[in-house]
């Protein structure tokens, strides 16, 4: 049983669709040697499609139910096909622009795909509300003479397809780096003391930045062994309120009721009982 879990983990790799920079775990067998960078046919929710492989999954066989199925190694053939379709794509996206305009729909048109082993073309695009795009869909039969499909997507998805430079100055995370669209919340900017300016902690796509949940999770946890902001602390015999917990710099200030602001090293406060109750371990310097 041992075993068969090991191989399991051993056959898993996580790839990246080419086109939607999407990821997910793939079972490769009996396909000799496999390594970073190779590219295979696998399924996704579209059809089959390349991707790239990033590596070994060591995550079991099945992880969080995003376990798709491998259908071969890309052939010479298939690359050849993909390069073409590139070609393709940027016309067939010139070409449904022209047909969106014509139609007046109130639709944003993202990208076009060709999948190397079906006979359609996916239009993907953004839009604020339903969008009726049966005529829209006619003309581009009549066009391309294939099958189509307009697929409608978020605009977090946006940028994940088209990629771009962010505040940082870096790609976009969720186009080069994350594994999937993550949840992003306020929460996790106030509890890193980050501005709450909605133009500083989101991205070029209108949202909360990706990166506010990277670090999430350490302040979380660093906050639990340190005094919350309005914790009440008597040094002496001058009652304190904690106005801030800085953990970058493990500092923690607090203003007493004699008007001082003081400024002290977040190790010199010691739990005592529950949460709320906390003492300081020695002398204030004025």
């Amino acid at each position: 049983m041992e075993d068969t879990a090991v191989q399991d983990v051993q056959t898993n790799y996580r790839v990246k669709m080419i086109h939607s920079n999407e990821t997910h775990v793939v079972e490769i067998k009996d396909a000799g040697e496999v390594n970073s960078n190779d590219k295979v046919i696998v399924t996704s929710r579209y059809g089959k499609d390349m991707a790239t492989v990033l590596g070994r999954c060591h995550c079991g066989a099945k992880h969080e139910g995003e376990l798709q199925t491998f259908v071969r190694m890309a052939t010479e053939k298939d690359i050849e096909t993909f390069e073409t379709n590139l070609e393709k794509e940027r016309e067939a996206v010139r070409v449904c622009r022209e047909k969106v305009a014509e139609h007046k729909l109130d639709m944003k048109l993202v990208s076009a795909h060709y999948l190397p082993d079906e006979s359609k073309i996916l239009f993907f695009f953004t839009a604020d509300a339903r969008v009726d795009f049966r005529g829209l869909v006619k003309d581009l039969v009549a066009v391309f003479k294939m099958r189509i499909e307009l697929r409608q997507i978020g605009v977090r998805d946006e940028s994940r397809v088209l990629g771009g430079v962010a505040v940082c100055g870096r790609q976009y995370c969720c186009h080069n780096i994350t594994d999937r669209l993550q949840s992003v919340s306020i929460k996790m900017a106030k509890e890193q003391n980050l501005s709450l300016n909605s133009m500083k902690i989101s991205g070029p796509c209108g949202r909360l930045l990706c990166c506010l949940s990277y670090e999430y999770d350490f302040y979380r946890e660093e906050k639990k062994k340190l005094p919350s902001v309005g914790s009440r602390i008597v040094i002496g015999n001058v009652n304190f309120k904690v106005t801030d917990v800085n953990i970058q710099s493990m500092k923690i200030t607090m203003f007493g009721d004699d008007g001082r602001k003081v400024e002290a090293d977040a190790s010199r406060f010691v739990k005592e009982g529950d949460n709320s109750h906390w003492r300081f371990d020695g002398i204030l310097e004025d």
